[in-house]
């Protein structure tokens, strides 16, 4: 077990995930999570005074078409492969009810 991660705080954090551990996922998920946050430290030594914020690792473009007015669907159109539809409305599965 590492030194920074123990037993109880690896059970505790099952608990949490709502997931039951055996003593052996105990053991090994405590050596991982002690050696990430022991590698988490070592990236926290790292000076990053001069590197500039990103919000992605790579720089990406925007790949889509221009957002331009189009001919709509008719009802009858959008409606054509509905399994079920009442008038131009699509019929679903009620989704809430007494039990939700």
């Amino acid at each position: 077990m590492s030194k920074i991660i123990d037993a109880e705080l690896v059970r505790h954090i099952g608990k949490l995930s709502r997931i039951s551990l055996s003593d052996a996922e105990v053991a090994a998920l405590g050596e991982q999570i002690g050696a990430m946050v022991e590698y988490f430290d070592k990236l926290q030594q790292l000076d990053t005074n001069a590197v500039e914020p990103m919000a992605h690792a790579v720089e990406l473009t925007n790949v889509l078409a221009p957002d331009e007015p189009g001919q709509s669907l008719s009802p009858a159109e959008a409606l054509a492969n509905s399994p079920q539809h009442d008038e131009n409305f699509f019929k679903v599965p009620k989704v809430l009810g007494a039990d939700s």
